[in-house]
């Protein structure tokens, strides 16, 4: 579905459009900010961030790089690092409640339901914290948020040999970390991560 009417720098000039881009996309975008972020509030002004970034950075698109859902996980990836250095910052919690936008109680309802769906993707997530970041970015892509390799590497702006070493390196590790040979079981959110022995996210 792809580049359809134009994609992203036909939106970024035509309300319908965008209108468009914006319901084929929100779902993914709003899986990708939950399964990394534990506030309905937070999640709903990320997701809406997302779309601000790709409206102003719809000219970088290249279609031959990856997928419209692999270029804005590259943005939203930078939205939520963002928030999370700029919540490191603050040293009164009150500064991020006031500027928020009012949430409908349905608007609520369902994000927290969406919060539930994604909560193995945060616990995966979780698991990934002692990687190093650059293997980190790429194995979260691929094993959690579902993109090919090559897809990733477009998100993270890599090429598709460095993408595919990172990933080996991070799967290495984990299941180093989660060795079958001991008699405790592997971590759920490890296996969730590895994909087993063949692992996901293979080239499409």
């Amino acid at each position: 579905m792809d580049g359809i009417r134009g994609g992203p720098a036909a939106a970024a000039h035509d309300p319908q459009l965008f209108e468009e881009f914006y319901r084929r996309h929100v779902d993914a975008v709003m899986s990708f900010v939950a399964r990394r972020v534990a506030d309905v509030h937070t999640v709903a002004d990320l997701t809406a961030e997302v779309f601000l970034a790709a409206l102003d950075s719809a000219h970088t698109y290249r279609p031959g790089r990856g997928d419209e859902r692999a270029w804005l996980y590259g943005i939203a990836r930078n939205v939520v690092s963002s928030e999370r250095r700029r919540v490191a910052r603050e040293t009164a919690r009150d500064l991020r409640i006031s500027g928020r936008r009012r949430l409908e109680p349905d608007d609520i309802a369902r994000l927290e339901d969406k919060l539930d769906a994604e909560s193995p993707g945060r616990r995966a997530l979780a698991a990934l914290e002692r990687l190093p970041d650059g293997e980190r970015a790429v194995v979260e892509l691929v094993a959690v948020d579902q993109l090919t390799v090559t897809e990733a590497a477009a998100a993270l702006g890599i090429r598709q040999v460095t993408a595919r070493v990172r990933l080996h390196r991070a799967r290495k590790a984990l299941r180093a970390e989660a060795d079958p040979t001991t008699e405790t079981p592997p971590r759920p959110s490890l296996s969730y991560v590895t994909g087993g022995a063949g692992g996901t996210g293979g080239e499409a």
